[in-house]
């Protein structure tokens, strides 16, 4: 069977069973979805031997690439070993014992329990109950109002598409109540005639305004990414943090970060909050946990917050099957060291992370379709706009966005499309030739674009 024989039978049979995320069925079942079917370091291939450089860390998650034999390894012992068992009726296990002992090691100190789940989504669904716990415990049960910001997002699940603040995906379930937003900090979208500086303060004062219209004594929490991933790798200006948790303490609210794509040294900390210099109760982690190697993720409390559930709660009735499995939490160990050992976080921070935001800006700064160019680290995201100047964006940027990404994947490499803005954050074991590549040919995608829309 030939290559594109077997790709034509790999879509067929995908058609007849599956519905893809984020994707009108009908209209991939048409043109047949990319099939992918090895990786290694940054590199990606599909079913007629394409290779992808990977732009997108799979989902902002493979932050030690692809085929890293020590991760492979760390669960096959592990299988050998204990394939399997669950941290119900009065049981643990020693590698989710070793993996929190690692974990807060490298959080801050403020920081002293963990809740293991499956993934971002159910770290976040969890994030709810557990706020709401918090304040029953503390005999504020009125206190169950989370506030989060519009085009945020904080997963999939019913409880959570409520949280987050995309329409299309309320709408699809249902909005449920007790959850609130705020506007994004998005500056060169809403905040022209606006410095920045004006404009982030303005955009945190709205958490203010909005927690005095619900009143204080029924929100419990504010919840957000410290930079808005799915919504379009969006930074806040630089005082946007500081004022946003002055609000919070002063309303005795709970400030909780979602740290999924942020956390485990994305922008060169080890979590986004420490970029921004804010510090959250709550810290909310998945992806970067193992690499995206084997699904995990967990929801971290501070002293204050584990303390009160574990003194005076009682039963925290909440759990599930696979939280805190021996194998992911094996996978997790050996991530984690590698990400501590052999110094990528600070690779991040002082070489390659620099070294691309240096050269994306080279690039784009006067680029004519580019307003903005935005990031930190190895995350960053340039803004399509008709006039820089005057903060205008295209009226059709979406489709553009969206035009640019297909162009992208022609030209060999992942790049995502939000809005009108071009998100990217390779792996934290990047090279400085493979973030030439990706820079390189992101133009390439840009300028095609330019050309086969005519805007240029």
């Amino acid at each position: 069977m030939t290559a594109s024989v077997n790709t034509k039978a790999y879509q067929s049979l995908d058609a007849a069973h599956h519905i893809h995320a984020f994707l009108d069925q009908k209209q991939l079942n048409a043109e047949g979805p990319r099939v992918i079917t090895r990786g290694e370091g940054l590199n990606l291939w599909d079913s007629d031997g394409k290779r992808y450089l990977d732009g997108m860390s799979g989902l902002w998650c493979t932050y030690l690439g692809y085929g890293r034999k020590d991760l492979n390894q760390a669960a096959f012992k592990q299988m050998e070993e204990l394939v399997y068992y669950n941290l119900f009726f009065h049981t643990t296990h020693p590698r989710v014992i070793e993996l929190s002992e690692l974990l807060f090691g490298i959080l801050p100190s403020k920081y002293s329990h963990a809740i293991y789940t499956n993934s971002g989504s159910e770290s976040n669904e969890l994030l709810i109950r557990t706020v709401r716990r918090y304040w029953q415990i503390q005999g504020k049960p009125e206190k169950k109002i989370l506030i989060g910001r519009w085009n945020g997002y904080h997963g999939s699940t019913l409880g959570t598409a409520a949280l987050g603040g995309m329409d299309f995906m309320q709408a699809m379930g249902g909005m449920l109540p007790d959850f609130a937003h705020i506007g994004e900090p998005y500056w060169f979208a809403q905040g022209a005639g606006l410095s920045e500086q004006d404009f982030g303060l303005k955009a945190a004062q709205e958490l203010e305004i909005k927690i005095l219209e619900l009143g204080a004594d029924k929100v419990a929490a504010f919840v957000a990414e410290p930079f808005q991933g799915a919504g379009g790798m969006i930074f806040p200006p630089a005082n946007y943090w500081a004022e946003i948790q002055r609000i919070c303490r002063k309303y005795d609210v709970l400030l909780c970060a979602d740290e999924v794509i942020s956390g485990f040294g994305r922008t060169g900390e080890w979590f986004g909050h420490q970029h921004f210099g804010f510090e959250p109760d709550t810290l909310s982690i998945a992806k970067g946990l193992t690499s995206g190697y084997i699904p995990m993720g967990g929801l971290i409390l501070s002293h204050k917050m584990g303390e009160t559930l574990v003194e005076k709660g009682g039963v925290f009735a909440h759990g599930s099957t696979y939280g805190g499995h021996p194998v992911a939490a094996a996978v997790a160990i050996a991530n984690i060291k590698a990400l501590r050992d052999e110094g990528w976080v600070d690779r991040v921070k002082n070489d390659t992370g620099p070294y691309l935001q240096k050269l994306l800006r080279e690039t784009f700064d006067n680029h004519p379709l580019i307003g903005q160019v935005q990031g930190h680290g190895l995350v960053a995201a340039i803004q399509f706009a008709q006039d820089k100047a005057t903060q205008k964006r295209f009226a059709n940027e979406n489709d553009i966005a969206w035009h640019c990404r297909s162009v992208g994947f022609e030209e060999g490499v992942i790049i995502r499309s939000t809005l009108g803005r071009m998100i990217m954050a390779p792996a934290l074991v990047a090279t400085h030739s493979e973030l030439d590549e990706l820079v390189e040919k992101t133009k390439r995608a840009v300028d095609r674009t330019g050309r086969e829309l005519k805007l240029l």
